[in-house]
């Protein structure tokens, strides 16, 4: 999910299979699904999304999405995304604040409400504006009235809309084992686990007696060769699925790490 967007409302179109690069969240998000499909995988449960399913996902988490095409239709879909400035202005203006923690999941799947799932759709026309700055007042009131209707569908929401506090220290060692497959920096996994980069680098070192990039790799690698010699995946199905941006970098590590190419592990 992109950190940042030029605009509140976005619209994806892929003509083929697509799995975006890096995997953190930045941002809450409203979302649905116009053609095609998409799963979800947070590392604990996946999901997938058909056309009219309507979705929300959580800022300040990992998770993975694969955008597919049907046979007939491109993947198309529908995201309005809730930087911190927004959100805040809302809650300043509704008074709406949150009233406990709520440490929920990475994705929610909504259901195909009449009303929240039609207004979604009566965004599809407002493509056209994206690239016009004079439409922006424009975009932020669909922005601000996708707010109300989430907080209609469940005030609960209010909880994860409205927490601007930053992720806590937390047990580092649990949290890498738990997450190292997740396509991100070194400066995402710090912020998630409540660091400073220095300070994420000098605490792994002390855990784990290499550095981050070095355990990752390896860490990767042991779990690809696993995957392939015990339970018959191949390198082209597992690479993306363990952090790695392409093939031929996957097979090269592989290959240095192991001694011989993936290809020729044998699965048994």
């Amino acid at each position: 999910m992109p950190p940042t967007v030029r605009y509140p409302i976005n619209y994806s179109c892929y003509f083929a299979e697509s799995r975006d690069g890096e995997q953190f969240v930045g941002m809450h998000s409203l979302g649905m699904i116009v053609s095609g499909s998409m799963e979800f995988n947070d590392g604990e449960r996946a999901a997938a999304f058909t056309p009219g399913d309507p979705y929300f996902v959580r800022k300040n988490r990992l998770l993975k999405y694969n955008k597919k095409p049907s046979p007939t239709e491109e993947y198309r879909s529908i995201s309005i995304y809730f930087d911190e400035k927004a959100l805040k202005d809302f809650s300043i203006k509704y008074d709406i604040h949150p009233d406990k923690k709520n440490d929920g999941p990475a994705f929610i799947g909504l259901k195909k409400e009449a009303v929240l799932t039609g207004f979604l759709r009566s965004l599809i026309p407002y493509e056209a504006l994206t690239e016009d700055p004079s439409a922006s007042p424009i975009l932020q009131l669909k922005q601000e009235e996708a707010l109300l209707m989430l907080l209609r569908y469940d005030p609960e929401l209010k909880n994860m809309l409205f927490d601007f506090s930053v992720p806590q220290k937390i047990d580092l060692e649990a949290f890498m084992e738990k997450n190292y497959h997740f396509n991100v920096s070194l400066e995402r996994f710090a912020y998630l686990t409540g660091r400073s980069l220095s300070t994420f680098k000098r605490d792994f070192e002390k855990i784990f007696g290499q550095t981050p990039s070095r355990w990752l790799l390896h860490r990767r690698l042991k779990e690809a060769h696993y995957l392939i010699a015990n339970k018959g995946r191949s390198a082209s199905d597992v690479y993306l699925d363990l952090g790695f941006e392409d093939l031929s970098h996957f097979s090269y590590a592989f290959k240095k790490q192991f001694g011989t190419a993936p290809s020729r592990v044998a699965a048994h």
